[in-house]
């Protein structure tokens, strides 16, 4: 499994985000339940963002995750950064790091 953070910035429209929003976070949710996800959450400050952390198989499996994504469907995500994640400490590195 390869682990990758992910940052979204989303485009202006904060009234199709809200209407969409439920939807993206029960999606997100699924993929919690999943293993697949294991934190996501909005910046609190500067451009409206998102980071999420998967685990998945490789990029490709992520990429299709998160074109998955009701935000992606709805095309509120102006921007989407994919960064393979070598996490070694903390409550989410492997048993034995």
């Amino acid at each position: 499994m390869a682990t990758f953070a992910v940052r979204y910035t989303y485009d202006q429209r904060a009234d199709l985000q809200d209407e969409v929003r439920p939807e993206h976070r029960a999606y997100l949710r699924g993929l919690a339940d999943r293993g697949l996800l294991r934190g996501s959450g909005p910046f609190t400050d500067g451009a409206p963002g998102a980071l999420l952390v998967f685990e998945t198989t490789d990029r490709a499996a992520l990429e299709v995750l998160l074109a998955d994504d009701p935000f992606a469907r709805a095309g509120v995500i102006a921007d989407v950064e994919i960064r393979a994640w070598n996490l070694i400490l903390g409550p989410w590195a492997p048993s034995g790091a």
